[in-house]
């Protein structure tokens, strides 16, 4: 990439907190225009990248600029052109709605006239009606989150971080979000860097995705090229008996590219499911031991991608770990994200 298409580029960054390393050596560009999806569980250093980039905290090791500025050396010419909306939205209960808009826009130099028609212009994405003149200690978690998106917002940055924006969120306030990043990124031409652990969220907004497990970049790119890194189908195969005789089974299997079991669950990808999926379930049927149960072909998906270049699956909130804790952790704890 040319680095004067850049709207966001790190080299080599490294964010310690003391011997635990939060962030290890990351390199990301992001062009001008585009909706970078980060995508990682919980502690795996998406929000302290986030926090570098935005300037809310130096890096340990390397260099990233944003906006054409120096993250550290130039911070406020960084701030000033960023808009931020972070997990834990930082929201004053006593005020309304509108005081904090307005004050946003104070605080960024835009004159009053200037603030008033800004926010005017930001009233139908915060879509909470009378409401924004009620102290934000009355909203719920739906209307603070697209509050502190519009409070990102009134001073027209040229990039917005957005860190995990819809996680809590109902389907319905989640699609709204949805909505208003599609619009910002092509009419407005906005660069969007986009934190998220949930894959859908990535697959649907993201021209291209940075997978990132205990602090490293582990793969990268637009979601159709990641899921046809790891073939074309995917062929899903419950079953009881030994796990180690199904995948030595099917690892000779020409068709099959790679076999990664969850349990009682395998799952398989191929180089082609509809003529893959036969030789798998004969295979299986002739292994001594093994009882397939189910099986079942589909096309792969992001999980299906963290899974081949993690070995684990993303968890989300709600959702129990499917592989135990690194013996020596590389990425953080969730403060440090």
């Amino acid at each position: 990439m040319n680095p004067s298409d850049l709207a966001i580029s790190a080299q080599g960054v490294v964010r310690r907190y003391g011997d635990l390393v939060a962030v290890d050596d990351v390199d990301v560009a992001v062009r001008a225009g585009e909706i970078y999806g980060f995508l990682g569980p919980n502690g795996a250093g998406k929000s302290t990248l986030t926090r570098v980039l935005c300037t809310l905290i130096n890096p340990s090791a390397g260099h990233a600029t944003v906006a054409g500025f120096d993250v550290t050396t130039q911070a406020e010419q960084v701030r000033l052109r960023v808009g931020v909306a972070l997990q834990e939205a930082a929201l004053d209960d006593r005020q309304t709605g509108l005081e904090m808009l307005h004050l946003q826009g104070r605080f960024y130099g835009l004159s009053r006239a200037a603030t008033r028609a800004r926010v005017a212009e930001l009233m139908d994405l915060v879509d909470i009606g009378d409401a924004l003149r009620r102290r934000v200690g009355t909203y719920s978690g739906g209307m603070k989150r697209r509050l502190d998106l519009a409070l990102a917002l009134v001073h027209d940055p040229e990039v917005l971080f957005l860190d995990e924006p819809t996680t809590g969120l109902d389907p319905v306030s989640r699609s709204r979000v949805w909505q208003e990043v599609r619009r910002l990124n092509t009419e407005l031409g906005m660069t969007v860097f986009l934190t998220t652990q949930y894959l859908e969220e990535a697959d649907a907004l993201a021209h291209r995705v940075g997978i990132i497990n205990r602090g490293r970049l582990v793969a990268e790119g637009t979601p159709p090229e990641l899921k046809r890194d790891i073939g074309t189908d995917v062929v899903i195969v419950t079953f009881t008996g030994s796990v180690a005789e199904a995948r030595s089974v099917l690892d000779r299997l020409d068709v099959v590219r790679r076999v990664d079991p969850q349990g009682q669950t395998l799952t398989v990808s191929v180089t082609d499911g509809p003529s893959a999926i036969s030789p798998v379930a004969v295979a299986l049927a002739g292994a001594p031991g093994i009882v397939v149960q189910e099986i079942s072909l589909r096309r792969p998906t992001l999980d299906d991608v963290f899974l081949s270049v993690t070995g684990e699956r993303i968890t989300t909130p709600g959702t129990a770990a499917t592989s135990p804790e690194p013996t020596r952790p590389r990425g953080s704890t969730d403060d440090h994200g």
